[in-house]
């Protein structure tokens, strides 16, 4: 598959003058946004078209953006946008902020081939057949099921997954819900963040 260029990918983003630099280009390091010159304490790599199975990538987009590091305010100009426009139905459950080093969406046709358990997976497809009702913003249709840690801390646990009220959410507040609450995290150095594909799945956290 083609890849974009940074510049037709990300066309709103000030690419960081090292980046542009044949030795970067040649060690094929990633672009990086001009907010991480002179470090940060929050910065993600983001690959919107990248699923990564059991460490085996797949572009889920032809051409598919390239990978490219950012701030925070970065990632947030650039995912909720897109997650905002996205027509797909949502499970997202709120990360860890003292330890999560990935935050990525699969697919419902994924999750198995991701690696997770049967009864996580399940518990999962439910939530998302039946999500229904009303956003809690703005009473538009819902397509989001926002699930806090104080309701499921872990993918281990099925229970809570399958019985947890959660929030309803629109995809506009659903995907502002999500930017804010990886924006409540002060510190973070994330590996891994894609944006949503297919008609279903979840955000998920490792």
């Amino acid at each position: 598959m083609a890849r974009l260029d940074f510049d037709q990918a990300y066309p709103g983003i000030s690419i960081r003058p090292r980046s542009r630099r044949l030795w970067a280009r040649l060690m094929r390091w990633p672009a990086e946004c001009i907010h991480l010159e002179n470090g940060h304490h929050w910065m993600a790599t983001f690959l919107p078209d990248t699923l990564y199975l059991r460490g085996k990538a797949r572009l889920r987009r032809d051409p598919a953006r390239p990978e490219v590091s950012v701030c925070y305010d970065c990632l947030a100009g650039l995912l909720e946008p897109e997650l905002a426009a996205c027509p797909s139905r949502v499970v997202a459950f709120e990360p860890d902020g003292e330890s999560f080093t990935q935050y990525f969406f699969l697919g419902r046709e994924d999750f198995t081939a991701a690696g997770l358990r049967p009864e996580v997976a399940a518990a999962i497809e439910s939530r998302l057949e039946n999500l229904a009702g009303e956003c809690s913003d703005c009473g538009q249709p819902a397509t989001w099921l926002w699930i806090s840690r104080r309701e499921v801390s872990s993918l281990d646990q099925t229970e809570r997954i399958e019985i947890s009220p959660g929030a309803l959410f629109c995809a506009k507040h659903g995907a502002a819900k999500l930017c804010e609450a990886l924006g409540q995290v002060k510190e973070a150095n994330l590996f891994y963040v894609n944006a949503p594909y297919g008609d279903s799945g979840a955000y998920v956290w490792i």
